[in-house]
């Protein structure tokens, strides 16, 4: 560990991108406590590190001195005051709404020392909408992983208004040292780098599919074979969530209230019939058999 300052870390949200973000920091040597309000949600985050950490020792990705010291050094909770009483930073990946947000990030100030910075995963929601929550705005920042964050290189780090200088950079400074790439947002700008990019590509193949100009499959396959992408929107929706879809721009649109910004109506539908993707076995593709993607 090369951050000074830096040595018990929380990660609220122990859904797919909160265990696998908690796990990044075990596997580099950071004391970490992983926390979900739903008991079935921690069990599986529990059960991936138990299962996870041996199959990269048995590939030969990982020593398994390496492999014994990570699982020691991440724990699981539903006490989001034993989590974070000691965490020196926050990384908060719970739902995309705003909301809920607000009100864990007021928990977490009264929880935390005064010392503890607070940084939200969200892929767009800007930490200057959460800072108010707080009455330390200057700890108060983004560090935005990618899907799946145990392999995904990139962080987005971005600075807020609020944030200050020694906050950017102590995030930026941690994403480097448990093997990240960061990089880091001057300002704050709607979707940051990546998904600003994406979510244009998204809305246009979206809106070509709900025009009738062309299937999903064969839009996803214009974009792998003449773009060079590994995979197309619709197959890329299916991994980062249908529902997360949904939820970014229901609060887009309350946000803006321009319609332009409300769901597609074909993530509408699919939201309705949880079909979000891999996590329920159906999103545009069909998951539910062994070898049907």
């Amino acid at each position: 560990m090369a951050v000074p300052g830096v040595k018990n870390i929380c990660v609220v949200g122990a859904g797919n991108m909160g265990h696998q973000i908690a796990l990044c920091f075990a596997i580099a040597g950071y004391r970490v406590k992983c926390t979900d309000i739903n008991e079935e949600v921690l069990k599986k985050a529990e059960n991936f590190a138990d299962t996870y950490l041996p199959e990269r020792v048995a590939k030969g990705k990982m020593s398994e001195e390496v492999a014994r010291q990570a699982r020691s050094n991440i724990s699981f909770t539903t006490d989001l005051k034993e989590a974070a009483a000691d965490a020196d930073v926050v990384v908060e990946a719970i739902l995309e709404k705003l909301d809920l947000k607000w009100k864990l990030f007021a928990q977490l100030d009264e929880i935390c020392p005064p010392h503890t910075i607070l940084a939200t995963n969200s892929s767009f929601i800007v930490s200057s909408k959460l800072a108010p929550a707080t009455k330390r705005p200057d700890k108060v920042c983004n560090m935005h992983f990618f899907n799946p964050a145990l392999i995904m290189k990139l962080v987005e780090v971005v600075k807020g208004p609020h944030t200050a200088e020694e906050t950017a950079q102590k995030i930026f400074d941690l994403a480097r040292d448990i093997g990240k790439v960061p990089v880091l947002l001057k300002k704050e700008i709607y979707g940051f780098l990546v998904n600003r990019i994406v979510s244009a590509i998204n809305r246009e193949a979206l809106y070509i599919y709900d025009m009738g100009v062309a299937s999903y499959e064969d839009i996803d396959k214009a974009v792998v074979y003449a773009l060079g992408h590994p995979m197309g929107p619709f197959r890329l929706m299916d991994l980062t969530g249908i529902d997360l879809a949904y939820y970014i721009g229901m609060e887009r649109y309350q946000e803006t209230g321009d319609p332009a910004h409300k769901p597609s109506p074909i993530i509408v539908e699919k939201f309705i019939k949880k079909e979000w993707g891999q996590k329920t076995g159906r999103g545009f593709y069909d998951y539910s058999q062994q070898g049907n993607k």
